[in-house]
């Protein structure tokens, strides 16, 4: 299992985001009219942005040898402003597009400012960590922001007519597989000092954990993309 890991996470990672994305992009002739238009992009975004984050790995084989030595060696940067922050930004734009209870957008829209707010100043007080490792009250944060995200659509659901056909919406979907993916992989940071070639037995559970975490999540969009087309189209 080990070096299966070693292997083909990466690989297997990226194959899964981009089948989202491309699964998107095929049937987006079907969404182009919804709010669902926004997670396909991001979906895209999202593919785009962990091919570039793999730039790290080049940089250590020596294939962008001017990177070497310098502040951008390690991607640390990169994944703390396209994923940790700018994915939560955009889930809580996503959902104020989808939500229809007032106090549950000015909640999130005031959140999601704060939290910006907050990741820009306290990488501002850490700027040369910036650059060497992630930082997990921001993590943290985030995944507060993704929890009210979901918690709130459920709710809505659960308030609403639309509950007895919930399952043909792609937005449950969604929040289910965001939900869940969140849920298992925020423990995750309190570890991250064990992350390091001395320790691989943690360094391979935890990919193992993101690779059934990733799988899982990219998947779920996969299947619901392809599911709930047919419904969009009857409306």
């Amino acid at each position: 299992m080990e070096a299966f890991l070693l292997k083909y996470f990466t690989f297997i990672t990226h194959f899964a985001e981009v089948l989202a994305a491309v699964t998107g992009l095929v049937l987006y002739k079907h969404y182009k009219l919804s709010n669902a238009k926004y997670f396909i992009w991001f979906l895209v975004g999202v593919a785009l942005g962990d091919i570039f984050g793999g730039y790290a790995y080049l940089v250590y084989y020596g294939y962008i040898p001017f990177l070497k030595g310098t502040v951008l060696e390690w991607n640390y940067w990169w994944y703390t402003i396209y994923w940790k922050i700018g994915a939560i930004l955009f889930l809580a734009f996503y959902y104020h597009k989808n939500l229809n209870n007032s106090r549950f957008k000015l909640i999130l829209k005031y959140t999601a400012i704060a939290f910006l707010l907050f990741s820009l100043g306290y990488i501002g007080f850490n700027f040369t960590a910036f650059f060497k490792r992630s930082f997990p009250v921001i993590s943290i944060f985030g995944a507060v922001i993704v929890f009210l995200c979901t918690i709130f659509y459920f709710f809505e659901v659960l308030h609403s007519n639309t509950v007895l056909s919930f399952y043909k919406s792609i937005n449950f979907y969604v929040s289910a597989a965001i939900f869940i993916w969140w849920l298992i992989i925020t423990p995750l940071v309190f570890y991250d000092i064990y992350n390091s070639q001395e320790d691989w037995n943690f360094v391979f559970l935890k990919w193992q954990i993101y690779l059934f975490a990733n799988l899982s999540m990219y998947l779920t969009f996969t299947f619901a993309l392809i599911f709930c087309k047919n419904e969009l189209k009857k409306h």
